[in-house]
Formats: structure tokens, C-alpha cells, sequence
């Protein structure tokens, strides 16, 4: 059975929050771990990963939007935790998404691919994602 391109997944939903979700968040952020997928990435960079680096065609790429080590890719991460961009639903005590921008404008997300350490794989969200225009419009609402 062929896998439809651009479906998206139209459960996600930003949590609102309040100060009290964002001082939980920000805690986070401290100990936020990025693992990375090999799928996602054309040139591993410092990420560490095994078996050694293979895109698919259909996942969109890291190296697209000029994420090539894993100490940026953290720091996207801790941002969009610490701008409150992540799921309402949770695993345990981590949001199962966390969304963020890069510094050139292009939406990403990560999804958390262990709950009991927090670590997370992530990667540009599609144009023709309908989500990346409210990731955006949110950013920057934060960062005014």
C-alpha cells in the first residue's frame, strides 16, 4: 500500500499557556535532549548516528534548512519549549510535539521519541503543511 505524501497530521494543537506552564517548560528546556533520525538527514553532521546516514525521498531533510550539528538542533528545541510552541498532548511529563523556527524563517517540528528521557528527533515542516503557517504566525507573536 502506497504511503499518501502531505498527510499531516490534523490532531495537533498548540497548549495554551500560562506562566505556570511556562516556568514547567522552561525547566525542560534545561535537561531537552535531541537524538536525531537518520531518516531526516542527508549529511549526519555531528549527530552520531547509526546505521549510517539514509533520506528518504518523501521525509523532508535537516540539512535543507542548514541544520548540520546536534548542538543547534538542541537549541531550537530548548526555544520553542521556552516560547511555549509544543502539544497539548503530553507523555509523561514531555509534550509529544515541540515546534520552533529557524533564524532564515522555516518552520520546524519535533516529535519526542522517548518519553523517559525527554529526547526528541525533529525536522522542516513542508510548505504544504497547513500547521507551518500557525507555527509561524505564533513565533512571531512571541518574539514581538
Amino acid at each position: 500500500m502506497q504511503r499518501r505524501e502531505n498527510r499531516f497530521n490534523p490532531k495537533r494543537k498548540l497548549k495554551d499557556s500560562d506562566d505556570v506552564v511556562l516556568k514547567k517548560a522552561a525547566e525542560l528546556a534545561l535537561r531537552v535532549q535531541y537524538g536525531g533520525n537518520p531518516e531526516h538527514k542527508k549529511n549526519p553532521g555531528d549527530f552520531g548516528l547509526t546505521p549510517p546516514s539514509y533520506p528518504r525521498s518523501a521525509k523532508s531533510l535537516c540539512d535543507s534548512a542548514g541544520i548540520f550539528s546536534k548542538k543547534l538542533a538542541l537549541g531550537y528545541l530548548k526555544q520553542g519549549l521556552e516560547k511555549g510552541l509544543f502539544s497539548e498532548r503530553y507523555k509523561g511529563e514531555w509534550p509529544q510535539n515541540i515546534w520552533s523556527v529557524t533564524v532564515d524563517g522555516i518552520p520546524l517540528e519535533a516529535q519526542l521519541e522517548n518519553p523517559e528521557l525527554g529526547t526528541y528527533h525533529g525536522y522542516p515542516m513542508p510548505a504544504s503543511d497547513p500547521f507551518a503557517d500557525e507555527i509561524l504566525r505564533r513565533w512571531r507573536i512571541k518574539n514581538d
